[in-house]
């Protein structure tokens, strides 16, 4: 679980930043938090599967063997995780469960998803998905041993991503990772949570970083 730093709507110098983490984190998934690729502005244009400027992201995963899930606004005006390997990105899921104002722009995904990785099936969540019960349940029902998501929280609201991850994990009986923004983006969270974790399906924090942009928090569930 991944937090850099975050340049409002600089998809380049972010992507740099997401390379970074993925060369630090030698791990095989990576998982950055909601919008990653352009801070929480959600007038920000959307970024294309083929945007040159997720390039020094395909060449870390390409380095490292690893998939990198990370998060941006899309064509069909959707908050969404892309799935970034070597060979280039996809859109892997589209958010939904949108907050209030993120409706005013954005439209819901229709349909839950789960990745294959090396056999190990990871489903995906964007923030306000996972205070959601209906939408762990879906995507549980396909048949998964991870739960993955990217989100948002300010740091006053810390605890509810902990509370969420918790049900999720102990309910499904599924491992529950969470990519938590940390130090300030757009929409006014100027004081972002940070504490990115990993959950146990007994709920049991298996790692957690601080609050502080650049943490990296590891575990190894193989």
């Amino acid at each position: 679980m991944a937090q850099p730093s975050c340049v409002p709507l600089d998809v380049a110098e972010n992507a740099r930043a997401h390379a970074a983490a993925v060369r630090a984190a030698h791990a095989r998934v990576v998982v950055f938090p909601e919008l990653s690729l352009t801070g929480y502005e959600l007038q920000g244009p959307a970024v294309s599967v083929d945007d040159p400027r997720l390039a020094p992201l395909v060449e870390a995963c390409a380095e490292t063997g690893t998939l990198a899930l990370a998060g941006a606004p899309v064509a069909g005006e959707h908050i969404a995780t892309l799935a970034v390997t070597g060979d280039g990105a996809t859109i892997a899921y589209r958010k939904m469960w949108l907050g209030d104002v993120e409706a005013r722009r954005f439209r819901p995904g229709d349909t839950p998803a789960v990745l294959d990785v090396d056999g190990w099936r990871i489903g995906l969540a964007i923030c306000k998905d996972t205070g959601v019960a209906a939408h762990a349940a879906q995507t549980a029902a396909l048949g998964i041993d991870l739960y993955a998501a990217g989100v948002l929280e300010s740091a006053c609201d810390a605890a509810v991503t902990d509370g969420r991850a918790r049900r999720i994990a102990t309910t499904h009986r599924v491992w529950v990772a969470v990519a938590s923004f940390a130090g300030s983006t757009g929409g006014g969270y100027t004081e972002a949570a940070g504490g990115s974790a990993i959950w146990s399906p007994a709920g049991e924090v298996h790692a957690r970083t601080g609050t502080e942009p650049e943490a990296l928090a590891r575990a190894d569930i193989g």
